[in-house]
């Protein structure tokens, strides 16, 4: 399938969704533009703002549990999870809009999650069990205005189940697939006057497949790469009055995954991470303001036990301070600090370092919303870094609804990434005259509704203008001249009776610029990509969906040889079959998924394998 045969199948499909909207019929639906969402900092429905968000609810959710974290996010527009399709024991990367991995914020119920041990710093998707995850909020384009340092693409709010009932409610997962795959959950919530926890236990292991191919002729048995990790969650909530509630939470992951060599050589290495995350969050109400706090302790310890091993130890100390005030009905404002220390340990024969790095910033927002058909949120962000020094970002988000079924946005947004700790003080490369990574986004839409929101369109397009990014060169880390990337997103969705159908188109390309050489190739990154989803209540009791996603052709490179050769990659589709049974409502329900895994291609290694189809069947249950 060349290259406009590919546009010509995605544009249809688009057509055949609008089309299918005539025929809807009236029915009770919640209103998606009354949705609030929380990631501004600054409770707001989604037709009071003009920034491009998508809201994965808790009903998704729970039709996902032969799913993980990165597979769901791999099929949201615009967001591309390297290895979600690969072995579950493989690395998990987000390209968000073409950025590369780390260019996105993930935050754990709106609090920063990071890695410091890690070259990147990126949360491990792996960690995190999406059994323990009650909805997820995805804020496309430059957020570094209200969540600072990396925010360059977008942010993914993750926020963990917490409510509970009066009585001891116990729930849980347990399912079994393909793979020797295992996986379950079991967790208690309750509520007690002004007191109420949530805590929860999952464990998941599967046996996987060999991570590299066997080359032809090789007559060797490669041993299968499996995972094992366990994850611990608990909630609490203290109403201390009717103003000041105090919000306790604590976290631990562990997972032991194992990996080859490289795409044809197999190998006995082993990756295991300890991650545990502790804080609290606190809220007082003024009137009609509040203040806010964030606090959070992570500890991450990482080991890979290879030829190339190597042991780390990452922490970080994270205090958000907000306030936000409403100035009338129409007027809000944010206005925040925010403080963190990183430190790393590199331990090893020769010597031990420990670097550490602080980062303090001071942030204000303006939210002017339903001025007649107009809505702006304008904001402004002060860093200083205590090794490179001052930044600054600012946000313009304006939006017009047009009438009630049509609303025009845009947004210009600069954002920026502060070097690592690996960058500037690591075992390979580092540089401690790095300066910060700088990005200029531009965006603007149209989202369109139709028959109250039975029949929604939403259009964007952006352009992304980065200086100073940071990659490793022939000498170690520098800071590279430019790198422009620019795309557009489709996401049309109809929902009719008991009939749901969601689809989107996205494209990307980009370029990097150092002196006078240009390169157009985004590695690992594809062009295109689309992908459909389609749901229907056939029974009370019955529930079945089925997802396909296209990735299209990507450059990566063979860093097995030196110097590394770039090759290009072949597309390949996703398709999942998903199918839920209660046989008591609200009560116990049966699930099963299979996938369909054709041709999956790895692209941090090239090579690839073929995991052909696979079963994941269960029963979750709820019990008071």
């Amino acid at each position: 399938m060349n290259k406009k045969t590919k546009l010509i199948v995605a544009g249809l499909g688009l057509v055949q969704l609008a089309l299918l909207g005539k025929s809807a019929v009236a029915q009770d639906a919640k209103t998606l533009n009354e949705v609030v969402i929380s990631t501004t900092k600054n409770e707001q429905k989604q037709s009071q703002t003009g920034k491009v968000v998508t809201i994965i609810t808790s009903e998704e959710l729970a039709r996902s549990s032969g799913r993980n974290l990165a597979e769901l996010l791999n099929q949201q527009a615009g967001i591309t999870v390297v290895g979600a399709g690969s072995n579950a024991s493989k690395e998990r990367s987000v390209f968000f809009r073409g950025a590369a991995s780390a260019y996105a914020v993930i935050l754990i119920d709106g609090v920063l999650a990071t890695d410091p041990s890690g070259t990147g710093g990126a949360f491990d998707l792996r960690l995190l069990a999406i059994d323990q995850i009650e909805r997820i909020e995805i804020l496309r384009g430059g957020q570094s205005t209200i969540y600072g340092s990396d925010a360059v693409a977008g942010v993914i709010n993750i926020i963990t189940k917490k409510n509970g009932t009066k009585g001891n409610n116990v729930y849980g997962v347990a399912s079994a697939g393909s793979y020797g795959t295992y996986k379950g959950q079991i967790g208690l919530s309750s509520k007690v006057d002004a007191f109420t926890y949530n805590l929860s236990y999952s464990h998941f292991k599967t046996d996987g497949i060999s991570e590299a191919e066997n080359p032809a002729g090789n007559t060797q048995v490669f041993d299968k790469d499996g995972v094992k990790q366990d994850a611990l969650n608990a909630n609490f909530s203290i109403q201390v009055d009717k103003r000041f509630s105090i919000n306790p939470f604590a976290r631990y992951y562990e997972g032991k995954f194992d990996y080859d060599d490289n795409a044809f050589t197999d190998a006995n290495n082993t990756s295991i991470s300890k991650h545990f995350n502790g804080g609290l969050n606190a809220v007082y109400q003024l009137g009609k303001g509040k203040i806010s706090l964030n606090y959070s302790h992570e500890n991450t310890n990482r080991e890979y036990k290879s030829l190339y091993g190597g042991k780390y130890q990452g922490k970080m100390d994270l205090l958000d301070v907000f306030y936000n005030q409403n100035l009338g009905e129409k007027v809000n404002i944010l206005l925040g600090l925010d403080n963190r220390a990183t430190s790393v340990t590199y331990f090893s024969a020769a010597a031990t370092k420990e670097p550490s790095a602080n980062l303090f910033s001071t942030y204000a927002s303006v939210f002017l919303h339903d001025l007649s058909v107009f809505n702006l949120e304008v904001g402004g962000r002060y860093n200083k870094h205590n090794k490179y020094g001052e930044n600054y970002t600012y946000a313009v988000t304006p939006s017009i609804n047009i009438v009630k079924e049509v609303k025009l946005f845009g947004t210009i947004s600069s954002a920026f990434r502060a070097p690592t700790l690996d960058m500037l003080f690591g075992m390979y490369g580092a540089n401690l005259n790095l300066k910060p990574e700088k990005a200029l986004t531009y965006e603007a839409g149209a989202s369109l509704n139709f028959l109250d929101e039975k029949i929604n369109l939403r259009v964007v397009g952006f352009k992304r203008d980065m200086e100073d990014a940071i990659i490793y060169g022939a000498t170690g880390y520098i800071n590279q001249d430019q790198q422009k990337d620019k795309g557009f997103e489709i996401e049309p969705s109809i929902k009719f009776g008991k009939f749901s159908l969601n689809g989107y188109y996205a494209y990307v390309e980009g370029k990097q610029i150092t002196g006078t050489k240009v390169s157009d190739i985004l590695l690992r990154r594809p062009k295109n990509t689309y992908g459909v989803n389609a749901g229907v209540q056939a029974t009370e009791n019955l529930y079945l969906s089925a997802n396909y996603k296209f990735t299209g052709e990507r450059t990566d490179s063979d860093f097995s040889t030196f110097p590394s050769v770039n090759k290009v990659l072949d597309s390949y589709q996703l398709f999942n079959f998903y199918v839920e049974y209660a046989l008591a409502k609200k009560r116990v329900k049966i699930f099963a998924d299979l996938k369909n895994l054709t041709d999956e291609k790895y692209i941090e290694i090239i090579g690839y394998r073929t995991m052909g189809f696979n079963m994941n069947a269960g029963v979750s249950f709820n019990f008071k």
